[in-house]
């Protein structure tokens, strides 16, 4: 039975992220879907996530920040990314538009169960190395197609070792993985994140939910179908060479020797080319991957008393309202403007193109999205992906540049 109570829409994907923005857009037909989703939202009583909302924002973004998702729920949303949420121990993925009616109309889907798999990262994360860098990882060694058909738990001493925050950046790129969904067993500072919430239970409900979260957990010695394990202490910084987010290497490695030729084509790089060094013209913070506040923390902190470099066009999106209300108040827009990066309203933004906003044709950007496809940020734009660090310490250097020579202090 349709039920609004249990359904959100929000307005991300086509909105204007320029200061000043309004209902207009850059997108054709944008404009027309925002008011028509609006009414549309408010004959059928459900609420909305508007334009000018003060918890408006990227869904994947806003979803946590107000407690609707929940350990051991089920959440569906009509973009591919959904699985970002299986970071708080709940079964989420992306669906159809057509899939999208029935759930709301029938409050069922059918669904083909998905294999199990387990990829367990052992030891811990290195100075300057991130929870991008783990998935990056995960899709260069066991390619763009190794989690098909299967529902991915991620689990070890590096996982357990993430903030919330982290943990979402590494859900996210399930979908790259090809897996129906990725996540992992709620802990206590899945709790500590979720209590107090708007949408969240309160009073007795929380400590009866919480009873039951708390055994939300694989059993000891469960059997997978599928194990991957990877240690993280050997992990370094990421970035991706080709038009596919499987094509990865570490930031001190070069292209391999056998890189497909469409690629290579269409990125402009060469078989053997060292990819520290190759010189971009752009450089994006935002996405459902990497737009937390914490994501802009750790970029800000790197951008203090530094400039980026001359002809680079550098722009930072906040995933949400909130997430922006909260950096301007401990200053990052600040950091972020006086490092010469442009500081936009809340929303997916420059992450795809299509026919909006983008970056200038042929451009090569370093980018902190999560897909690197063709044309996927403008008419033939190479993009890069990589963790917010890398993205400011390449916007620093007008390269492609390790970021851990910042952080030793070290030139770019």
């Amino acid at each position: 039975m349709a039920d609004p109570s249990r359904v959100f829409a929000v307005t991300d994907h086509i909105v204007d992220t320029r200061p000043g923005r309004t209902d207009k857009t850059l997108m054709p037909g944008g404009q027309a879907f925002i008011t028509e989703t609006r009414a549309a939202a408010k004959a059928a009583g459900i609420k909305l996530f508007d334009v000018n909302d003060p918890d408006q924002g990227i869904v994947h973004v806003i979803s946590p920040e107000l407690g609707i998702v929940l350990p051991g729920c089920t959440l569906i949303a009509p973009d591919s990314h959904t699985c970002t949420q299986g970071a708080f121990g709940a079964l989420a993925w992306g669906i159809g538009s057509s899939e999208a009616e029935h759930a709301m109309a029938t409050g069922t889907l059918r669904l083909t169960k998905p294999k199990s798999m387990r990829v367990r990262f052992t030891g811990r994360l290195s100075e300057g190395v991130t929870p991008k860098d783990m998935i990056l990882t995960l899709l260069a060694r066991h390619g763009a197609a190794g989690g098909k058909g299967h529902a991915v738990e991620f689990s070890g001493e590096a996982v357990a070792a993430l903030d919330m925050e982290g943990r979402m950046t590494l859900c996210n790129m399930a979908t790259e993985f090809s897996a129906m969904s990725g996540f992992i067993a709620p802990d206590q500072k899945t709790f500590d994140y979720l209590e107090g919430r708007r949408y969240a239970p309160s009073g007795t409900q929380w400590h009866e939910a919480l009873a039951h979260w708390q055994d939300l957990e694989s059993d000891p010695g469960a059997a997978f179908d599928h194990e991957i394990e990877i240690d993280a202490r050997a992990i370094t910084p990421m970035v991706s060479w080709g038009t596919s987010p499987e094509q990865t290497i570490g930031i001190e490695s070069v292209v391999p020797q056998d890189a497909g030729a469409p690629p290579l084509n269409y990125i402009g790089l060469a078989r053997g080319q060292a990819i520290k060094g190759v010189a971009i013209d752009a450089a994006f913070i935002g996405s459902c991957t990497n737009s937390r506040l914490s994501d802009l923390r750790r970029a800000s902190s790197m951008l203090r008393g530094r400039k980026v470099a001359d002809g680079i066009k550098a722009i930072c999106v906040p995933g949400s309202s909130r997430v922006k209300r909260e950096a301007e108040a401990e200053g990052i827009d600040v950091l972020f403007r006086n490092a010469g990066f442009e500081w936009r309203e809340s929303g997916c933004s420059m992450c795809f193109y299509a026919g909006g906003e983008s970056f200038d044709a042929g451009s090569r950007v370093i980018s902190t999205t999560n897909r690197n496809f063709e044309s996927r940020q403008g008419p033939n734009v190479k993009t890069h992906i990589a963790s917010p660090e890398m993205v400011v310490a390449s916007a620093l250097a007008g390269a492609i540049a390790d970021p851990r020579d910042l952080l030793n202090g070290e030139p770019s």
